[in-house]
């Protein structure tokens, strides 16, 4: 090595090393961007309104009732006391209220397709399309709010669950759809495609806030954060156990706050996104970006994800003060591959517990091995005060490509007591590692005998 060359690794480390400082600045900065809703004064409970919550009687029409006198009155609180409302199709929100679902109360969606027509305009796994409307829709709204302890039932387990298996036809068609730059007036899916709706949706919405509900049984996604921004999630519980039930997926997503929601999906708990392969790289002026998570409780298939759907951009994502409780396969987990383009950059982890584990840390650019043509970059990840009981398989994994290498990573204060395999990092470029320890820590080393 000669010396220029020594002068400038020494800076590349010596920079690296001063940029892993978790930016508490900037997320206070995030932070301080958000708003809260601000909702009207004018309130509705839905009882007044003939809505009777015996879980046989549908409710639809009280519920779009009650969105309507909200609306003539420029906003308001709709009001769900305690019982069990059956509601046959979806609600529509309009701007400036709070659908305060109080304890005791549940919400419980039908689970018939034909309830979900006429199709709106939505994303199914990062393609844009016409699909059965979520259950809960908001679009192009500002001020909006789900609060209290109540419950929302999706219903997911029978009809919808029986989606999966025919589900990739229309997958196919609408991953066609995204690569030949079809017309969105053109793609139109919906009855016969099977492609299940999401729970939750706040599509070009902003002033967003979902606090303390539980959300079960989800159709789809649960809470898809999609082109929205200035959104506070917090107190959320989840029991929803079905295919692709992610918890939380921020979608071209900007100025999100994530905190103090205990976590049980059948797949990912977050999973940031933003558009898949042409689309997403289209659309690479709206990233996904400045993201908290913060004092969260995993339970489910991983932790936190990005990906693999990121065509437009990650970047600016902070994790801190979060436990896992029970099994992840995964714990931090970023997925691409070279059908998607795009970056993740500037990703910061910090105080995270974990049990059992098949991996600790993942990041990979070749998920799945597909794709080709469009490899994304992947730098400025920084992993600090991370414990793992054990991971099953690999401690650490990092995967690039040769001529594309996952670049500046740093690994801090990881202590992982078991791994069958400790580290797997292949095409990576400026791996800093300091205090990493899997396995028994060593200490001094023994005499010879």
């Amino acid at each position: 090595m000669n010396f220029k060359c020594l002068i400038f690794l020494l800076i590349s480390w010596t920079c690296l090393a001063q940029n892993s400082e978790f930016p508490s600045a900037k997320v206070d900065s995030i932070l301080n961007r958000i708003q809260l809703p601000v909702i009207a004064s004018y309130q509705i409970n839905i009882l007044k309104l003939g809505a009777k919550g015996d879980s046989l009687t549908n409710n639809k029409a009280v519920f779009d009732k009650a969105m309507a006198l909200c609306k003539k009155n420029n906003g308001g609180t709709i009001i769900v006391p305690k019982g069990i409302y059956k509601i046959s199709g979806p609600i529509h929100f309009v701007s400036n209220v709070n659908l305060k679902i109080e304890k005791g109360a549940k919400i419980k969606f039908s689970d018939n397709p034909e309830d979900y027509l006429p199709m709106v305009l939505t994303s199914w796994e990062g393609t844009m399309l016409y699909n059965y409307s979520p259950l809960i829709y908001a679009y192009q709204c500002s001020n909006i709010a789900i609060t209290g302890q109540g419950t929302i039932d999706g219903e997911g387990a029978k009809t919808w669950k029986s989606f999966k298996a025919k589900e990739t036809a229309g997958k196919n068609l609408s991953r066609e759809m995204n690569h030949n730059n079809t017309p969105l007036k053109d793609r139109k899916l919906g009855a016969g495609y099977f492609l299940r709706p999401q729970m939750i949706q706040f599509f070009n919405c902003k002033n967003i806030l979902v606090e303390n509900i539980r959300i079960e049984n989800s159709p789809f996604w649960c809470l898809h954060l999609l082109k929205s921004q200035s959104i506070t999630v917090r107190g959320v519980s989840y029991k929803s156990l079905n295919h692709n039930n992610d918890g939380i997926d921020p979608e071209y997503a900007k100025d999100v706050l994530i905190e103090n929601v205990t976590f049980d999906n059948g797949d990912d708990n977050v999973a940031i996104k933003a558009g898949r392969d042409h689309e997403g790289r289209a659309n690479a002026a709206t990233p996904s970006e400045n993201i908290v998570i913060r004092n969260c409780n995993f339970k489910g298939l991983h932790g936190v994800v990005i990906g693999s759907e990121m065509s437009g951009g990650v970047q600016n994502v902070y994790v801190e003060n979060c436990k896992a409780v029970g099994y992840l396969k995964r714990g931090i987990y970023l997925k691409t591959n070279a059908d998607r383009g795009g970056f993740i950059k500037n990703i910061f982890v910090r105080n995270i517990a974990l049990d059992q584990v098949e991996d600790c840390l993942y990041i990979t650019a070749n998920y799945h091995g597909e794709g080709n043509g469009f490899q994304s970059e992947i730098s400025d990840i920084f992993f600090s005060n991370i414990s793992c009981n054990k991971a099953t398989q690999t401690g650490i994994v990092i995967q690039g490509f040769a001529d594309k290498k996952v670049r500046n990573i740093s690994l801090n204060n990881i202590d992982i007591k078991w791994a069958k395999n400790a580290i797997s990092s292949s095409n990576a470029q400026n791996v800093v590692l300091n205090e990493v320890f899997i396995g028994e820590k060593a200490t001094v080393p023994s005499a010879a005998k």
